[in-house]
């Protein structure tokens, strides 16, 4: 979660426009996709925010590097390169995740466990761990790490539930050793 104060100006905008428009999911998917943009060229940020470039030539590659986008969401990176806060844009699409999250009420969690759950697993994780929270579910990633040896570590925020069985197990050592 970012910091910014700007962010979190442009992403309540952004928040607002879709709510009005009744494209909160669709525009949510839509960041999603761009922020993986983001993160995995890094230079397209740098790019966008070179001095180098005319705004009219950074309009024109946005548009067609992200063609098909709904306007909305074209329109607000249209509005972060003339504002000159391309670099922003990654926190706007957390803080505008966060705000969607929260109308729906809706917190992200990490579950790690040594295989892939089931869709039975996972929907029995969010309904049992949401209610902690405050919150109607979870929006689970499931991350694959067979170090656990057995169990599930959940992370929520900045929560985390460990039952793992590796904890367990250096929770008795700590316990044997203490003695």
């Amino acid at each position: 979660m970012s910091n910014s104060v700007v962010a979190k100006r442009y992403a309540s905008a952004l928040f607002e426009l879709a709510q009005q428009h009744g494209q909160t999911a669709t525009i949510q998917e839509e960041l999603n996709e761009l922020k993986k943009a983001f993160r995995d060229n890094k230079g397209l940020e740098q790019l966008l925010s070179s001095p180098r470039l005319s705004v009219a030539k950074k309009r024109e590659m946005i548009a067609d590097i992200f063609k098909g986008v709904n306007p909305i969401v074209m329109n607000t990176l249209f509005v972060l390169l003339d504002a000159k806060r391309m670099n922003e844009a990654q926190n706007v699409f957390d803080e505008f995740h966060q705000l969607a999250n929260d109308a729906a009420g809706v917190a992200e969690a990490k579950v790690y466990s040594t295989r892939p759950l089931t869709e039975l697993e996972t929907n029995s994780i969010s309904t049992a761990f949401a209610h902690k929270v405050g919150k109607q579910s979870l929006r689970i990633e499931n991350i694959i790490d067979p170090s656990l040896i057995g169990g599930i570590r959940l992370q929520i925020g900045n929560q985390i539930y460990d039952s793992s069985l590796s904890a367990k197990l250096e929770k008795l050592q700590r316990k044997l050793i203490g003695s």
